[in-house]
C-alpha cells in the first residue's frame, strides 16, 4: 500500500466504490478484505466482528481456509486478536507465534503465516472488531501502513453502523440491546428522584458517506464548526442563565482551552487528509481518545480526556446539523456515555435527571448537576446501549439506581415513593425554622457541607445553622491555573457574604490521593491515599499554604473567620500549621488587612493516631471535627472508593463506636468544641446514634438536614443509648440490627 495520504485517500476511494456495488453483506465484506490484502501486498486480510459483548468471529477473509469463515471464532481477550478488541488499540509484530498471547486456531490455517497486524473496527470508542493483516515471510508493518489500516477499520465500523453489511448471515450484530425492564445499579453522584423518557445525548448517527469526496471541502466544513463550536461555548460563559455561579464559568473557561487546543486540531486535520470525511474524522480522533481513557487510571487525565469527548461530541452536532433526535421531549432524563459540564448547562432546565454509562462522583459534570439540583447516577453500565429514544426511565439518585422501561408495578412504586417524598419534604419544610431538640432535651446543631459558591442558597432552604465544611480544593480542582490571592479572596468574602452571619468553617487544601490538580505535577506514589496529600503537602508547599490562607484572611475583610486542617496525623502539624496562620493574621494587620473579629483554628479528626495525641492538643484547638469518611478508611484499612470493601465496613460497627466514644471523653475533658462530619451524619439512624454517644453538632448534606432534624425530634436520647448498649451487651459486632429493631417497634421516621 502506498501509504502516504494520497494513496490512503485512494484506497478510501475505491473502498467507497466496492461498497456501493451490488450484493449482499457478506459479498460486500468479501470484496473488502480482497481490495486491502491487494493494497497492502498482503496474503492474509480478514475481518473479525462481535457475535456478542464477549465472542469474535471470523466473518471474512481473503487467504484463510473459507471453511473458517462463520466457524471460527475467539473470546475477547484471547489471542492476538482477542486482545486488540480487549485494549481497543493497533498490534504489530514480525513473528506472531513468538508475541505473548499467541492462540493458533487450526481451522484457518493461519500456521504458516509469520507477520501479523491487527487494528480494532470501532466507533465513537466501542469496539465493533477487528481487522487483520497476515504474511508469511517476516515484515515490520510501518506506523503509516497501520494507521492507514486504522482509517480503513473506521470506514468498516461507519458502514457497518449504516447497514451496509446487512442480510448477510455472516454480519454480526453488537451485543444485542436488551428489550425488556431493565434494573441497573450505579453510583448517585447527586441526590433525588425522577421519572421521564430517555433523550440520548448522543443519539445513534450515522454516516453514509464515510469517505472524503473533495478534501478542501471537508477541511471547510469542519472549520466552520470549530468556529461555531467556540462561539457557543463563548455564548454559555456570558449567559446570565448560569445565575452568576461562579464555578461552573471557571470550568468552561478551562474547556474553552481545548476547543483552542492545537494538537486536537492537528489531529483532526491529519484525519481529514488520510481521506476522510470531517464527521468520521471527528469521531476517529474521539475513539482514539476513549481509547485511551480506558487505559488511564489518574483521575486529572480521564477527566481531560472526557473534556474532549464531550468536544467532539458537540463537534459533531454542528457537522450533521439539526436531527429529529435532537429535540429534548417534555420530562427528559438525560442517557449518555459521559457528558462534560458545558452539555450540562447546555440542557439545564429542559432535563428532569441524568444517567450516564461512566462518569466519576467528583467529575465537572457531576459538580454542575449538584448546582443546578438535578438527580445523576453514574457508572449505570450499558446504559445507552440499551436505552432508546422515548423509553420510560425512573432515576432514584438517593439509591443510585435506574429503572428502564419499569413494569407498571414498579412504576406505582416509585410514583407512590416520590408523593411520600415530596409530603416528606413539606413536613422538613415545616421544621426548617425549629431546633433539632431532642424529647429530653438535648439539642443538636446541624450544619451542612459545601464546596461550591453555588451550594450556599441550601443554607436558608435547608434551616442548616452553618458550613461545617466548606471544601475549598474544589476551586482548585476546577480551574485550568492556580487561583490568585485577589482571586481567591474575592470567592471567600462571597461565600461569606452568601452566608449571612452563620459560621462557614473552611477547610485548607486537601489536595493529593484522587484530588489532583490540572495544573501540577502528579507526584507517583504506590499508595496516594496514604501518601503526601493534605496538611502535609501544604506544610511542605508553605508559598501556596500560605497564599491561602492570605486569601482567607483578606475574605475575611473583619468578620469572624474560622479555618480547619484537614488529614492531621500527629499534634505537631496542627501547631506548625496553626502558627503559620497566626502569624499571616499579625504581618497582614501590620499591612493594613482587618484582623478576623473572631478567629476559630481546628482540625479534622481523620486518622486514628491524632485521637490519641497529648492533651495540650484538645485544649489549644478550638474545635475537633470527625471526617467520618476517611477515618472509617482508615479505621477498618477499606479504601473507600473500591466498592469490593467499603461497604463491608459500618459506621455503627460497636468498634468503631468505642473509638468515637473516647473522641468524644476526650473533648468532654478539655471542653473542645466537637463535630461529626460525612455521609453518616446524614442518615438518621446513624445521626441518632452519634447524638446518643455524646455528639451536639452534625455536618450533612443539605438534602439531609430535614430527614435528620425530624428524626432526632421524635426521640429520647436515652433511650438510643440504652439500646446501644443492650447490642454491646449482647456480643453483637454491629448495632445495626438492634438499632433498627428499637426505631421500629417505636414506628419513628427513619
Amino acid at each position: 500500500m502506498s501509504t502516504d495520504t494520497g494513496g490512503a485517500r485512494a484506497l478510501l476511494r475505491t473502498l467507497r466504490n466496492v461498497m456501493a456495488g451490488s450484493g449482499d453483506g457478506q459479498q460486500r465484506l468479501d470484496r473488502v478484505v480482497r481490495l486491502v490484502a491487494s493494497n497492502m501486498v498482503a496474503e492474509v486480510c480478514s475481518i473479525y466482528l462481535k457475535r456478542d459483548e464477549r465472542t469474535l468471529e471470523l466473518c471474512a477473509t481473503e487467504g484463510l481456509k473459507a471453511d473458517a469463515v462463520h466457524s471460527s471464532r475467539l473470546r475477547v481477550g484471547q489471542g492476538l486478536v482477542g486482545r486488540i478488541a480487549e485494549r481497543a488499540s493497533p498490534f504489530a509484530t514480525d513473528d506472531a507465534q513468538s508475541a505473548p498471547g499467541f492462540r493458533y486456531l487450526p481451522e484457518t490455517g493461519e500456521e504458516i503465516y509469520r507477520s501479523f497486524v491487527g487494528v480494532p473496527i470501532q466507533r465513537l470508542g466501542e469496539v465493533m472488531g477487528v481487522l487483520v493483516v497476515q504474511n508469511a515471510a517476516p515484515r515490520r508493518y510501518s506506523d503509516e501502513e497501520v494507521e492507514a489500516l486504522e482509517v480503513v477499520a473506521m470506514v468498516i465500523a461507519e458502514m457497518a453502523e449504516a447497514g451496509a453489511f446487512l442480510g448477510s448471515d455472516g454480519i454480526v450484530a453488537q451485543a444485542g440491546r436488551r428489550t425488556g425492564p431493565l434494573l441497573i445499579e450505579g453510583a448517585s453522584a447527586a441526590d433525588g428522584l425522577a421519572e421521564g423518557v430517555v433523550h440520548l445525548h448522543e443519539p445513534r448517527l450515522v454516516v453514509f458517506n464515510p469517505v472524503a469526496e473533495d478534501v478542501e471541502t471537508e477541511r471547510t466544513r469542519l472549520a466552520h464548526a470549530i468556529d461555531a463550536l467556540r462561539d457557543d461555548l463563548d455564548r454559555l460563559i456570558e449567559d446570565d442563565a448560569l445565575g452568576h455561579q461562579g464555578e461552573p464559568k471557571d470550568i468552561l473557561e478551562t474547556y474553552r482551552m481545548f476547543a483552542n487546543d492545537k494538537g486536537w486540531r492537528r489531529r483532526l486535520d491529519q484525519a481529514i487528509d488520510s481521506g476522510l470525511a470531517a464527521e468520521v474524522a471527528v469521531e476517529k480522533v474521539q475513539s482514539a481518545a476513549r481509547s485511551r481513557m480506558e487505559r488511564v487510571s489518574e483521575p486529572y487525565l480521564r477527566e481531560r480526556l472526557h473534556d474532549l469527548d464531550d468536544l467532539a461530541n458537540r463537534l459533531l452536532r454542528y457537522l450533521i446539523g439539526p436531527q429529529a433526535e435532537d429535540t429534548v421531549p417534555a420530562g427528559a432524563i438525560l442517557v449518555a456515555r459521559n457528558v462534560g459540564p458545558a452539555e450540562v448547562l447546555d440542557y439545564s432546565g429542559r432535563i428532569r435527571g441524568l444517567v450516564l454509562e461512566e462518569g466519576a462522583l467528583s467529575s465537572h459534570a457531576a459538580i454542575v448537576a449538584r448546582a443546578i439540583n438535578i438527580p445523576m447516577i453514574v457508572q449505570a453500565e450499558r446504559i445507552t446501549r440499551d436505552a432508546n429514544p422515548g423509553d420510560r426511565i425512573v432515576v432514584d439518585g438517593d439509591g443510585g439506581r435506574v429503572h428502564l422501561r419499569p413494569e407498571s408495578s414498579v412504576l406505582d412504586a416509585f410514583r407512590e415513593k416520590l408523593a411520600l417524598s415530596e409530603q416528606a419534604r413539606a413536613v422538613y419544610r415545616g421544621l426548617t425554622d425549629k431546633p433539632a431538640c431532642t424529647q429530653d432535651g438535648a439539642t443538636v446543631a446541624l450544619k451542612m457541607n459545601a464546596g461550591l459558591l453555588a451550594d450556599l442558597p441550601s443554607l436558608e432552604m435547608s434551616g442548616a445553622e452553618g458550613v461545617g465544611l466548606f471544601r475549598t480544593e474544589l476551586q482548585f480542582m476546577i480551574r485550568g491555573t492556580l487561583p490568585g490571592r485577589e482571586t481567591q479572596a474575592k470567592l471567600y468574602g462571597r461565600i461569606l457574604d452568601s452566608a449571612r452571619g452563620k459560621e462557614v468553617v473552611f477547610r485548607t487544601l486537601d489536595i493529593g490521593s484522587d484530588k489532583i490538580l490540572p495544573y501540577m505535577r502528579r507526584e507517583k506514589e504506590p499508595n496516594p491515599a496514604l501518601g503526601w496529600r493534605a496538611i502535609r503537602f501544604g506544610l511542605d508547599r508553605p508559598r501556596l499554604f500560605r497564599m491561602q490562607i492570605q486569601s482567607l484572611i483578606r475574605g475575611a475583610a473583619g468578620r469572624p473567620l474560622s479555618i480547619m486542617f484537614p488529614m492531621v496525623a500527629e499534634a505537631q502539624e496542627f501547631f506548625d500549621a496553626r502558627d503559620l496562620l497566626l502569624g499571616e493574621v499579625a504581618r497582614l494587620a501590620g499591612l493594613g488587612h482587618p484582623r478576623p473579629e473572631r478567629l476559630r483554628v481546628g482540625l479534622m479528626l481523620e486518622i486514628p493516631s491524632v485521637a490519641f495525641g497529648p492533651d495540650r492538643l484538645f485544649e489549644e484547638a478550638d474545635f475537633v471535627s470527625v471526617g467520618s469518611n476517611d477515618l472509617m478508611q482508615f479505621f477498618f484499612a477499606a479504601d473507600r472508593e473500591n466498592e469490593r470493601v467499603r461497604k463491608r465496613y459500618d459506621l455503627l460497627n460497636l468498634s468503631f463506636l468505642r473509638f468515637l466514644r473516647q473522641i468524644v471523653g476526650r473533648c468532654e475533658a478539655t471542653g473542645t468544641a466537637l463535630s461529626f462530619c460525612g455521609e453518616g451524619a446524614g442518615r438518621p439512624l446513624e445521626a441518632l446514634t452519634l447524638a446518643a454517644i455524646g455528639f451536639r453538632e452534625l455536618s450533612m448534606r443539605p438534602v439531609s438536614i430535614g430527614p435528620v432534624k425530624r428524626a432526632l425530634r421524635s426521640v429520647d436520647l436515652g433511650e438510643v443509648l440504652a439500646a446501644l448498649d443492650e447490642a454491646e451487651a449482647a456480643g453483637l459486632t454491629s448495632a445495626r440490627s438492634a438499632l433498627s429493631h428499637w426505631a421500629r417497634s417505636r414506628d419513628l421516621p427513619l
